[in-house]
């Protein structure tokens, strides 16, 4: 397929829903992507896997990387886009196809950018963060990542989210004795075990954290429990999963601190953790961005690859089209106005209007 890049940010959302692009299937998305913006002969182009990137070499003081996933998650009976009016509806026109057309519009159109722009057009996104194609871009090609500010193009209902909670999950592991529940006496239940850490959960009292204007709200939750041996058998293991969104004025290591502490006394193993990533609103290109959208931001609850960029030291940001709550849903609609609006705000903050 040929994308005009020129053509309404509309209208080229509704041309890359139609090119079906599940993770680890964007080939054919990213040759039409590479075409279009090799074809506008003001950029550097260059591929790496199924991602593309490009950039302006224009001498400006400052760089703005612009960045957006190609890939959606399976489909759901929710292709080829079906346009209601002023509503798009369609598999990846919230996440994150809306966002793409409106960088891929501003690459062909914004030709004398008050700063130096970079696009990430990049896959992998939506499955597991090993397969992730920017971690891939940030090991071989780090300099494409190098600048004063990141806007990733996620849904953000056309709103500023700044930085990113942080995301860690944790095992507690619950010792017992077997035996036969006839005798249960002679065993010691690891399940029943489970009532004091589930009681400090149900006790606990969230922070809320202020940085940079913003509200970052924490959250601990059970997320799993297991065990059991049979029906006639006192259990000797029971493991409880734990989630714990933290605010990004904690490290990951202060995170898990926080964590031992809350759980003193018991087998805790971290499985999984992700920085989160600060707001940096006070930097000089992330204070003027919230300018151009009319001064409003708000606090990213959740993770994004923006914690990606704020392990660079740059800020970063969420903006795109969208509702992110109907992400990944055989309902996924975007408003046209959104797109427009994005795109709108965007041109007048990297033109300098």
């Amino acid at each position: 397929m040929t994308l005009d890049l020129h053509a309404d940010p509309v209208d080229l959302t509704c041309a890359l829903v139609d090119i079906p692009s599940v993770s680890g299937s964007e080939a054919a998305i990213a040759d039409a992507v590479q075409a279009a913006l090799e074809g506008l002969g003001h950029l550097e182009v260059v591929r790496n896997g199924d991602a593309v990137l490009a950039r302006t070499n224009l001498g400006r003081a400052s760089r703005v990387v612009l960045a957006g996933h190609l890939d959606t998650v399976p489909v759901n009976e929710n292709l080829p886009v079906r346009r209601d009016g002023e509503v798009l509806h369609g598999l990846g026109t919230v996440d994150m196809k809306g966002g793409d057309a409106v960088f891929l519009h501003l690459a062909a159109t914004v030709t004398e950018p008050r700063h130096d722009l970079t696009f990430v057009f990049y896959d992998c996104e939506e499955v597991e963060a090993v397969r992730n194609g920017l971690g891939r871009i940030q090991r071989e090609l780090p300099e494409w990542l190098a600048g004063e500010l990141a806007i990733v193009g996620e849904p953000s209902n056309a709103v500023i989210e700044a930085g990113c909670q942080g995301t860690m999950r944790v095992e507690l592991r619950l010792a017992g004795r077997r035996a036969h529940t006839a005798r249960a006496w002679m065993g010691e239940n690891a399940i029943h075990a489970l009532v004091e850490p589930l009681r400090r959960l149900a006790g606990y009292r969230p922070r809320d954290v202020e940085i940079d204007g913003l509200t970052y709200r924490e959250g601990l939750q059970a997320v799993r429990v297991s065990g059991g041996v049979a029906g006639n058998v006192v259990p000797d293991e029971a493991v409880l999963a734990v989630n714990f969104r933290f605010a990004p004025d904690r490290s990951p290591e202060q995170a898990e601190a926080h964590l031992r502490e809350v759980f003193d006394g018991f087998d805790l193993s971290v499985v999984d953790v992700s920085a989160g990533a600060l707001p940096g609103l006070t930097a000089p290109a992330a204070a003027e961005l919230v300018r151009a959208a009319g001064g409003k931001a708000a606090a990213k609850l959740g993770w994004t690859d923006v914690a990606r960029f704020a392990a660079l030291g740059m800020p970063a940001v969420n903006f795109g089209p969208g509702d992110p709550t109907l992400a990944h849903t055989r309902q996924e609609h975007v408003w046209a106005g959104e797109i427009r609006q994005v795109a709108g705000v965007l041109r007048d903050f990297l033109s300098g209007r």
